[in-house]
């Protein structure tokens, strides 16, 4: 009876997000917003990386669950989300603090490159140690690409005066 009760649980959620991800693919909520700058803040990542990573993961939908069992703005998969202490992967601050622990982890060991941190988020890390830019997986290269743009957006939006190449 619980596993029945479980797989409707999860089957009522998928229907939720993908009813809500059709009608607004990237409605930010304040206080998604609000927990994604601080907690970027404070473990140091860009904000906006996050931002970046939350719009590709899941649109800022915070009841998204793919069809691999990630949940939330961040798309935590379970061994993630239990690795990284998150105690409610539905809650908007608990998903993004998991998220963000999770990219500080990576950037650090990445040595801060964006493109492994991303590559690592996505696939996990233990692809990217193991090959470092010679893993080549098409999901991962176009994820990386389309996290890239997005963090780029980002930047040109919240730091108009910098542009890229420019050294400034």
């Amino acid at each position: 009876m619980r596993g029945k009760l479980v797989v409707a649980f999860f089957a009522a959620m998928s229907l939720s997000a993908a009813a809500q991800s059709s009608r607004s693919s990237e409605f930010t909520a304040p206080e998604s917003v609000y927990y994604a700058n601080a907690y970027a803040d404070h473990y140091g990542v860009p904000r906006e990386l996050v931002h970046a990573v939350i719009a590709q993961e899941s649109g800022w939908n915070q009841r998204a669950l793919s069809g691999k069992g990630a949940i939330g703005l961040m798309q935590l998969m379970p061994d993630t989300a239990i690795r990284f202490s998150v105690q409610n992967p539905t809650s908007i601050q608990d998903n993004i603090g998991g998220g963000v622990r999770y990219l500080a982890k990576l950037s650090e060991l990445f040595h801060g490159d964006l493109r492994m941190v991303v590559a690592a988020y996505y696939c996990g890390e233990h692809h990217i140690l193991t090959s470092g830019l010679r893993y080549h997986n098409a999901e991962v290269i176009a994820y990386v690409g389309s996290v890239e743009k997005r963090y780029e957006r980002e930047l040109a939006l919240h730091h108009p005066g910098n542009l890229k190449g420019t050294g400034q």
